[in-house]
C-alpha cells in the first residue's frame, strides 16, 4: 500500500529541516523529476508504486537521461531545477527525499535500485555503499 501524501512531505519536511509543507513539496518534486530520469524502469515503477500518487507522473513520465550521472552530478542537475538552489543545499534537499524513498522501499527494492545506479549513490540515499 502506498503511503498518502501528506505524511510523506511531513516526513521529507522532518529529515530537510523546512520551515513549510510547501518548501518540502516544491523540493520532493524537483528531486523525484531528476530521479525518474535516471532509474530503470521496473524498478521506477516499484518504486512509484510504493509512492502517493502525486509523485508517481514525477517518477514514471520523465525525461530521460542521456547518460547516467555521478552522484555529484546528479546533485548538480537537482540544484538546477530547484530556485535559488546550490550545490550544497540541493545535497541536503536531495538526502531528505531519497532517504524517506529509502526507508519506503526498502532493502530489497533499495538494493536494485542502487546496483541500477553509478557507484556513490547509496550516501544520497543516507545508507552506505553496497558491498
Amino acid at each position: 500500500m502506498a503511503i498518502a501524501w501528506e505524511p510523506f512531505l511531513a516526513q521529507v519536511q522532518e529529515r530537510g529541516e523546512y520551515t513549510t509543507t510547501r518548501e518540502a513539496e516544491r523540493v520532493t518534486r524537483s528531486v523525484l523529476a531528476a530521479l525518474g530520469a535516471h532509474l530503470p524502469g521496473s524498478e521506477r515503477e516499484e518504486l512509484a508504486d510504493q509512492l502517493p500518487a502525486q509523485c508517481q507522473p514525477l517518477l514514471l513520465e520523465p525525461l530521460s537521461a542521456t547518460k547516467p550521472l555521478t552522484p555529484h552530478e546528479f546533485v548538480e542537475a537537482v540544484a538546477l531545477l530547484i530556485e535559488g538552489a546550490t550545490p550544497e543545499t540541493a545535497r541536503w534537499d536531495t538526502g531528505a527525499v531519497l532517504s524517506t524513498l529509502a526507508d519506503i522501499a526498502g532493502t530489497d527494492l533499495l538494493h536494485r535500485i542502487l546496483t541500477q545506479l553509478p557507484p556513490g549513490y547509496a550516501l544520497l540515499f543516507g545508507r552506505s555503499e553496497l558491498a
